[in-house]
C-alpha cells in the first residue's frame, strides 16, 4: 500500500509538470493548431529530447528538397494530438522504471528515497557493546520449579517459585549460580541465549558460600564457558559489567565500579561468614542472583549474590563473591560432589547475647560427644538441678588467633584444612585452658 502510495504521488508530480507544458497559450506568431513549450529556466536538471524539424512549404515558393535539422525541444512545436501522445508514452515509461527499480532493490517506501547515516559511537561505548555481545551467549536463565497441590483438584502441580542467573563453566555443561537460586527446587530449567530449554540435574552446593553447580545435557556448539579471570588484583574504581536476568528481563546489562573490597557478608542460607566480597554499584536486582560480574576484559571477576537495600531493589549497593572464591569449590563440587569443609562441631551463642555477658569471644552453647569439640572435652552450657544457667565455655583464641565473634572463628577455620590439629583457647569459669582439637569433616547436607 505505501509504494502505491509512492508511485502515485510520482505519477501526480510527472503529471503536473507535464500539465503546465500543455496549458501554455501560444505565442501570437504561431499557428493556432501549434503549441509551444517554454523554455525552461535554470533548474538543476534538465531534460532534452531530439527530433526532426520540417519548415511549413509557401505557397509561393517553388518546390524545393526539404532539409532535416536537429535541435532542441524547447524550439519545437508539436501538435495538440502528438503531444497527448508523449505525455502518456512519458508518464508510462516512468511508472515503468519507478516500479522496476523499487522491485530490485527490495526498498520499501520509507527507505527507497531515505539515506541513513551509519550510527557513530565513541571508543568506550564501543568496547562495551562488543563486551556484551561476546558474553551474553554465556550467561544463562535459571527457573526454579517447586511441586504444589491443587487445594481444590489435589492434583500435583509443577509451578515456578523463583528465577534467577547464572553461566556457563565448561563445555562439559556445567552451570554456576548461586545456592539460593536453586534451594527448594524439585526440578530446575536453563534456558540458553537463544532460548532453548533443558532440564538440569544439581552436581553439587555450598550452602556456606552459596555457590551449586549444575549440569545440562545440551550440544556442545551451544555451550560457549565464559572467560575466568582474577579477583586478587582488583582495584577500588575500575569499571565492571553485570549481566544478568532481573525482574525476568533476560540478558540485561548494567555497569558501574568497584565500589569497596574485602567486605564480609552472611550465608543466606547458613549465616556463615563469606568472606572477600566484592562491592559494587552496578545495579543488581531480584533476578540478577547468580550472574556473572565481568571486568572491562571481559572476564568472570565474581558471582553477584547480594545487594543491601531496605526495599530489595537495588540502591547501589551490592555484592558479588570473589571468584577466586568460587574457583576452588567449582572445582571441588565439579569433582566430589561436595566441598569438604573443617569443623569444631559445635552451637554458639549469637553475637549480642555474649556481648550482654560482658564478655569478648564465642560462647558455647552445645558441643555433641560424638564431634569434634565434644571428643576433645569442651563444654556446653546448661542447667543445673535448680535450675540456674551454667555457662560453657568462652572460646578466645585458635592457633594464637584472636577470636572475638563467630565471624573470626569461621575465618581461622577456612584456612585449615580437615585433619588439622588446632589449639584451641577457652575461658572455663574464671581461668583460661588449651585444648587441643583435631577438625573433621562437615556431614553432608542433604
Amino acid at each position: 500500500m505505501a509504494t502505491s502510495c509512492s508511485l502515485i504521488s510520482t505519477f501526480f508530480h510527472f503529471s503536473s509538470s507535464l500539465s503546465r507544458f500543455t496549458n501554455t497559450k501560444p505565442h501570437s506568431h504561431s499557428s493556432p493548431s501549434l503549441l509551444h513549450l517554454p523554455r525552461p529556466l535554470h533548474q538543476p536538471t534538465t531534460l532534452f529530447f531530439l527530433r526532426p524539424q520540417q519548415p511549413s512549404p509557401s505557397p509561393s515558393s517553388k518546390p524545393t528538397t526539404t532539409t532535416t535539422t536537429t535541435t532542441l525541444l524547447p524550439k519545437l512545436s508539436f501538435s495538440s494530438s502528438s503531444c497527448t501522445f508523449l505525455d502518456s508514452c512519458f508518464l508510462f515509461c516512468t511508472s515503468v522504471a519507478l516500479s522496476l527499480t523499487l522491485f530490485l532493490t527490495g526498498a520499501d517506501s520509507a527507505s527507497a528515497f531515505v539515506v541513513t547515516t551509519p550510527r557513530k559511537l565513541q571508543s568506550d561505548e564501543l568496547a562495551t557493546v562488543r563486551l556484551f555481545q561476546e558474553n551474553t551467549p554465556s550467561v544463562v536463565y535459571i527457573t526454579n520449579l517447586a511441586v504444589k497441590q491443587d487445594a481444590f483438584t489435589l492434583d500435583v502441580l509443577e509451578v515456578p517459585q523463583g528465577s534467577g542467573s547464572g553461566f556457563i563453566w565448561d563445555k562439559d555443561g556445567h552451570v554456576v549460580t548461586n545456592y539460593h537460586v536453586i534451594r527448594g527446587a524439585s526440578d530446575l530449567r536453563v534456558t540458553l541465549a537463544d532460548q532453548s530449554t533443558y532440564d538440569a540435574k544439581i552436581v553439587g552446593f555450598d550452602q556456606d558460600k552459596d555457590v551449586a553447580v549444575l549440569r545440562v545435557e545440551a550440544p556442545k556448539e551451544k555451550l560457549r564457558p565464559i572467560p575466568i579471570g582474577i579477583s586478587a588484583d582488583l582495584l577500588v574504581g575500575q569499571k565492571v559489567f553485570a549481566i544478568g536476568n532481573p525482574f525476568g528481563l533476560d540478558h540485561t546489562l548494567t555497569t558501574g565500579v568497584i565500589s569497596g573490597l574485602r567486605r564480609e557478608i552472611s550465608s543466606a542460607a547458613t549465616g556463615r561468614p563469606i568472606q572477600d566480597v566484592i562491592q559494587t554499584d552496578a545495579a543488581i536486582n531480584p533476578g540478577n542472583s547468580g550472574g556473572p560480574l565481568l571486568d572491562s576484559a571481559g572476564n568472570l571477576i565474581g558471582i553477584n549474590t547480594a545487594i543491601y537495600s531496605p526495599s530489595g531493589a537495588s540502591s547501589g549497593v551490592g555484592f558479588s563473591i570473589p571468584v577466586d572464591t568460587v574457583n576452588g569449590i567449582v572445582e571441588q563440587l565439579v569433582k566430589f560432589g561436595k566441598v569438604t569443609r573443617p569443623i569444631l562441631g559445635i552451637k554458639f551463642a549469637p553475637d549480642q547475647s555474649v556481648e550482654q555477658l560482658g564478655v569478648s569471644g564465642v560462647l558455647v552453647l552445645d558441643a555433641p560427644a560424638n564431634g569434634p569439640a565434644g571428643k576433645a572435652g569442651l563444654q556446653s552450657t546448661k542447667r543445673d538441678s535448680y535450675g540456674r544457667l551454667i555457662l560453657g565455655d568462652i572460646i578466645t583464641s585458635v592457633n594464637g588467633k584472636k577470636v572475638t565473634n563467630g565471624s573470626d572463628l569461621y575465618r581461622i577455620l577456612d584456612q585449615c584444612k580437615v585433619g588439622d590439629k588446632v589449639i584451641v583457647e577457652v575461658l572455663r569459669g574464671d581461668h583460661k585452658e588449651k585444648i587441643p582439637v583435631i577438625l573433621e569433616p562437615k556431614p553432608d547436607e542433604s
